[in-house]
Formats: structure tokens, C-alpha cells, sequence
């Protein structure tokens, strides 16, 4: 009404200004009246339009609102919401390990000679005393049927010395013959006896050089690229050797921890759970599973880690000598906790918390206790208990008291509403087998990756 009446003036003051204007134009004074008339009609216009832009603005803000405009202009924020479970959750350390052979063996000659014959194929996998290679014996040859020419004439020689021993004997008895010479024929028969043994040794060695020439693989393994090839001189002072030979089952794992995790990784060990996972390089899909061998005997003092080596069977080949692998150590199992997805625990300047679903449909913000916690679930020890509804997702807008629209509610309904009537089985998406001891499991603190 004021708006309307301010402009009905405006247009008076504007009709008689343009009538007294064409009549009293020439003079100053009517000029300065017509300015300042001019200046009263814009101040009138300015004042219209304003007032104009800003109901129209408010009219539609009251329309997008539905004739009942919401102070803040904001509606519910869509989540999705999760239950907290109840369930076993494994203890455990990662590392990063280096696979090691559990033999590793360099096949070189022993005797110098050229190579003949190389028996086996590269990568092939061989058995112990399999034959390898073969260089040419025919000078061990020669020396071996020296050494057994040799035995066989002073076993002759000897043979001979004890039939006179034998005669010098009856001869002493009918004292035909003098003791001198029978003492000198018995030392005879001693000399000839340590030449025939002297001799035997002698036909030993030329044996054993000659099975030098005839090599064999000391271990059961696979074979690696030749080093060698056939008709090279080979001599016993050459450093490449031949063939290099790996046994591949069972195979080691070492790897290191810091030195503050040995007295749970003994408790462990002692209590018969110390399971080691080999993971790929996602650092999840599991690869072998093994067993923790050997603590190194002493702490690093430059690095303050401890050795440690893990056994694995190795019967499919997944784990090769020299590979970097991740390797995850089983030291415990946390009972019946109650666990939530990872993103639903915040951080806050007072600690860590999470929303809780209210009945009245809105978030309410929840300090909580956590402990052991990974990639995709969070142990709570305090301020949440089993069954709870919690929030998982939307909270770049979410605050305490905020109206909520949970996408997933089908799911969360169909599932246990009372929480720890059904205890969840821990998903182990490691494989990990959670073994028991008869001295029961070691008491371990909830230790954050």
C-alpha cells in the first residue's frame, strides 16, 4: 500500500513539473526546481525497483520451499549406515620379506679337464647324484689303473716275502738257519704289508679323482642356465662353475621386525599360532602359507629390527628365490570384539568418534575407543556397543543433530536388529588359519598397523 502510494506521487510530481516547466522555462530558477525535481522522481524509481527485486526474491524462494522456507535451506543428508558386529579379529604384523632357496649350490670341477657331455637341460628339475656333466677321464683313467697295476705287484712282492718268512721258520726250529735272517725276512713281510695298504690308498685316490670326472648334483633341485658350454677346458680354479643349482621346496622367507614387537612374536611362537601369510603386491590376495622357523639370535643395533625366517612348502612353485614378497605374521586373536567399517570412525581435535543413527532419524555424535584397526574394520573398545546403527558415509555435511536419509535401509533392516544375538564370523580375507594351543593364546595388546 505505501509502495503505491509512493508511486501515485511520484507521478503527480512529475505531470506538474512538465506542464510548469513548458511555461517558465527560460527562467533560472525554474531550471534549478526542474533538476531537483528530476533527482526526487530517480530517488522514487531507485526505491520501487528495489523494493520490486527484493519481494520477487523472496517470493521464490518461498515457492522452491513449498510456502514454508526452511531457515537453513537445507534438507535431509543422504548416508549409508552400517551395523557394529560382533566378531574374531586376528593380530597380526606386516612386513616386507625377501625369499631365500633352502639350498643353493654352484656346481664347479674338481678336476681340470674338458667338458664333454652336459646331461641335463636348463631349468630341468634334477634329483641328488643325478649326472650333470661329464669331463674326460682317460688321464684319471690312467692313473687309476696305475695305482691298480702298482697293488698288484707288491701284493705279489708280499706274497712271496711270507712264504720265506714261512720257510725261515722251520729252519730256526731245526737250527738250520740263524735268528738275523729270520728277523730280517719278518721285517721284510711288515715292509711290503704297509706298501700293499700305502697302495691301496694310492688306488683309492685315483678312484675317487676319477668319479671327479662324472659330476653330480649334490642336492635335489632345479637347475639354472648353464655357464658352461661343451668342449671348454675346464680347471678347478675357475669361479662361474657350471650350473647353479636351487632347491625350491621348501623355501625360506626372511624379513625383519622392529625390535619392540619380539617379546609378542615369542609369546606367539611359544603358543604354537606364529602363522606367516605370503601376500601379493595388493598386499591382500593371499600367495603361501607357512610357518615362522627361526628369531635371529640378536637385535640389529644399527636399524633396532630382529631377523626372522619363515618355512613354506612351496609345492606350487609361488614363491621364487629372490623375490620381495609382503608377509604377514598371526600373533593373536581378539575375541568377541565389536568392530565397524574403518570409515565409519572419525577424528576429531578430541579424539576419535562416530555418528549414531538416532529412532528420531538424525545423527548424534559418539566419542569412542579404538583399538587394533586395518584398511577396512575398526576395533572399538568403548562408547559403542554390538548392534548399534552407525554411519558410514556423507560426512563432508554431516553434524551432530543432522537429519538423515539412509539409502541403505532394506539392508540394515533385514539384517539382526539385536546386535549380538548372532556373532559374526570374522571375514578373513587372508586365509589365515586361527590355530589353537593347549597353552592357550598369549595375551596381546591391540596393536594399530
Amino acid at each position: 500500500m505505501k509502495l503505491l502510494n509512493l508511486k501515485n506521487a511520484g507521478l503527480e510530481i512529475g505531470q506538474k513539473l512538465l506542464v510548469y516547466s513548458r511555461t517558465n522555462l527560460h527562467r533560472p530558477s525554474v531550471r534549478i526546481g526542474l533538476a531537483c525535481g528530476l533527482l526526487l522522481l530517480a530517488y522514487i524509481g531507485s526505491s520501487l525497483y528495489h523494493s520490486g527485486s527484493f519481494s520477487s526474491g523472496s517470493n521464490k524462494k518461498n515457492d522452491l520451499a513449498g510456502g514454508t522456507a526452511d531457515v537453513k535451506g537445507e534438507g535431509p543428508i543422504t548416508t549409508t549406515v552400517t551395523r557394529a558386529l560382533v566378531a574374531d579379529v586376528p593380530v597380526s604384523i606386516d612386513a616386507v620379506g625377501t625369499v631365500q632357496a633352502l639350498n643353493t649350490v654352484t656346481i664347479r670341477t674338481q678336476v681340470d679337464g674338458r667338458l664333454l657331455r652336459l646331461a641335463f637341460s636348463e631349468g630341468q628339475d634334477v634329483h641328488k647324484d643325478d649326472i650333470l656333466a661329464e669331463i674326460d677321464p682317460a688321464l684319471y683313467l690312467a692313473q687309476y689303473e696305475q695305482a691298480v697295476a702298482k697293488k698288484a705287484q707288491d701284493e705279489a712282492n708280499l706274497a712271496n716275502a711270507r712264504i720265506d718268512l714261512a720257510r725261515y721258520e722251520k729252519l730256526i726250529a731245526a737250527k738250520y738257519a740263524s735268528h738275523q735272517q729270520y728277523s730280517t725276512q719278518k721285517a721284510l713281510v711288515q715292509q711290503l704289508e704297509a706298501q700293499v695298504r700305502a697302495d691301496q690308498a694310492a688306488l683309492d685316490s685315483a678312484k675317487t679323482t676319477l668319479d671327479y670326472a662324472t659330476i653330480r648334483s649334490p642336492i635335489e633341485g632345479r637347475a639354472g642356465i648353464r655357464l658352461v658350454d661343451v668342449g671348454n677346458l675346464l680347471k678347478t680354479t675357475d669361479q662361474n662353475g657350471i650350473v647353479v643349482v636351487t632347491q625350491l621346496k621348501p623355501i625360506f622367507v626372511m624379513f625383519t621386525l622392529p625390535q619392540q614387537s619380539l617379546l609378542s612374536v615369542q609369546k606367539a611362537q611359544k603358543a604354537g599360532i606364529a602363522s606367516v601369510l605370503a601376500l601379493g603386491s595388493d598386499n591382500a590376495s593371499p600367495i603361501a602359507q607357512g610357518e615362522l622357523a627361526v628369531i635371529d639370535n640378536q637385535i640389529d643395533q644399527l636399524t633396532g629390527t630382529v631377523r626372522l625366517k619363515a618355512q613354506f612348502e612351496n609345492t606350487d612353485l609361488s614363491l621364487w628365490p629372490g623375490q620381495f614378497i609382503n608377509v604377514r605374521l598371526m600373533l593373536d586373536t581378539l575375541k568377541d570384539a565389536i568392530v565397524t567399517p574403518s570409515p565409519a570412525v572419525q577424528r576429531g581435535p578430541n579424539g576419535s568418534f562416530v555418528y549414531v543413527l538416532g529412532e528420531d532419524g538424525r545423527a548424534h555424535m559418539r566419542s569412542v575407543t579404538t583399538g587394533r584397526q586395518d584398511e577396512s574394520q575398526v576395533v572399538i573398545t568403548s562408547g559403542l556397543t554390538a548392534g548399534e546403527v552407525v554411519i558410514a558415509s556423507g560426512f563432508s555435511r554431516l553434524s551432530d543433530g543432522s537429519k538423515v536419509r539412509v539409502m541403505n535401509a532394506e539392508s540394515i533392516d533385514s539384517g539382526d536388529k539385536s546386535g549380538g544375538a548372532a556373532k559374526k564370523s570374522f571375514e578373513n580375507k587372508n586365509d589365515i588359519p586361527l590355530k589353537k594351543s593347549s597353552q592357550g593364546s598369549p595375551k596381546q595388546e591391540a596393536m594399530p598397523k
